[in-house]
């Protein structure tokens, strides 16, 4: 059946796969950041905590390198994906139980342990199966593809919620809900709450389930076990030497601060972005609903986000990647400054803020793609291609977690206007860092 599968176009499961990955990392880093919103947990606890369980999508090059001893690539992306669906369920069931939150948050540690492996096993897919003229084909369509996760999730999903708990808060006890017991009062909304979000990471899991099922026919074995060892001291020698031919690649430690700054500024606006405009305009915020948050946001901006991404790749591949990054850097973190612009006048006119939404989001995915090729093509290259791209990437999430950790505590401190105000200042050294960037392998321009 693989044979049969490896024929096939890229197409017919590069969309898939990469949708399968971007789902759990948007739901965890942006949807359950409204999700807890609605349940009363305060702005802080949120931005802590759902930035520390992005924690594997970091330490992935830890357990990478197992990955390509033991079975075969596909199998970890099918396993991952079951994995991750039934725990969703999980979570949508702990949302009605009295410590939601620390059951729901650890519920949600484990998909990101699960969500990192799968993104580890499914570069190592695209990588082992696709020449480098094909990965600079598709990969505009990989990014597009893993954020329109950000379209369902953030989009329709965020938007049903919403609509759910209208519905759900409609047919609550009237008399209670206009105030004649107060306490009732304050409880059926939240409830109505509980339930809507139950409903949404119910559904969450069983888009997983079927990604996997889809996959286990569909998704080609990006190759068997190529690091065959006899023993636990040879899993770890072997894991050594992955990790010594890593940190012993030229200019690594430059790509590795490259890597990390290039986000930095982005790490602190993701969680910050929905709760600012979700807030009420007398605490500095936009004011808007979780139905026009969904639409707005998460509807349209991420489509943008796939626009750009398509047309960032193709614009990487007709003027090379070297000649291309720095501009890819100013496009990716210039259009932050809409939230800054939003803060400070605190425009009432929704097709403007939807117009400043889809700029920032076309920006963001169309560079984008310049870190993520970068990766792929000047960091990962070598024998121990899928360990080093994970050991890229885990280091390139640590750029996003750690800012995104103190971002609530910032933006409580600062108020929203400064906070916005400090996230243009950390763009200046991603332009900086990636003007000078060096380049260790030919660029593929053209081919």
């Amino acid at each position: 059946m693989d044979s049969k599968v490896r024929k096939q176009s890229p197409i017919s499961w590069v969309p898939s796969v990469y949708f399968a990955m971007g789902m759990p990392f948007v739901v965890l880093n942006m949807v359950a950041v409204l999700m807890f919103k609605g349940l009363e947990i305060s702005d802080a606890q949120i931005a802590f905590w759902t930035s520390l369980i992005m924690l594997p999508w970091t330490l992935k090059p830890l357990w990478s390198p197992f990955l390509g001893m033991f079975k075969t690539k596909k199998y970890f992306v099918v396993v991952t994906q079951l994995v991750t669906g039934i725990t969703f369920g999980l979570v949508a069931l702990s949302l009605q139980l009295p410590n939601f939150f620390a059951i729901a948050i650890g519920l949600l540690a484990i998909i990101a342990f699960s969500g990192a492996t799968h993104d580890i096993a499914t570069d190592g897919v695209y990588m082992t199966e696709l020449t480098p003229t094909q990965q600079a084909k598709y990969i505009g369509w990989q990014g597009a593809f893993y954020n329109l996760a950000k379209v369902v999730a953030t989009g329709v999903l965020v938007y049903f919620a919403g609509f759910m708990i209208a519905k759900f808060s409609g047919s609550a006890d009237p008399e209670a809900l206009n105030g004649a017991n107060a306490a009732i009062g304050d409880a059926a909304p939240l409830m109505a709450r509980r339930n809507a979000w139950m409903i949404i990471m119910a559904v969450c899991g069983a888009i997983m389930v079927l990604l996997g099922l889809y996959h286990a026919r569909q998704l080609p074995s990006g190759g068997a076990a190529t690091e065959k060892v006899e023993s636990i001291r040879g899993s770890f020698r072997e894991l050594w030497v992955v990790f010594r031919d890593f940190f012993t690649k030229r200019h690594v430690i430059y790509y590795l601060f490259f890597i990390v700054i290039y986000r930095f500024a982005e790490g602190f606006t993701v969680k910050i972005v929905p709760l600012f405009l979700s807030a009420s305009r007398d605490v500095g915020g936009i004011g808007l609903s979780v139905e026009q948050i969904g639409i707005y946001y998460g509807t349209f901006g991420a489509i943008a986000f796939i626009v750009g991404s398509i047309l960032g790749g193709y614009f990487i591949s007709a003027t090379g990647l070297k000649k291309s990054l720095f501009s890819l850097c100013c496009i990716f973190n210039f259009p932050f400054a809409v939230y800054m612009l939003f803060a400070i006048f605190q425009p009432t006119d929704m097709w403007m803020i939807a117009s400043g939404i889809v700029f920032e989001y076309f920006g963001y995915g169309f560079g984008f793609v310049g870190l993520s090729l970068f990766m792929m093509q000047q960091v990962s290259p070598g024998r121990h291609q899928m360990a080093h791209y994970a050991f890229a990437s885990g280091i390139m999430n640590l750029g996003v977690m750690l800012p995104g950790m103190m971002s609530g505590y910032m933006s409580d401190w600062l108020g929203y206007r400064n906070f916005f105000i400090w996230v243009m200042i950390a763009t200046v050294p991603a332009l900086l860092i990636t003007y000078f960037v060096p380049f260790s392998h030919p660029d593929n321009k053209g081919n």
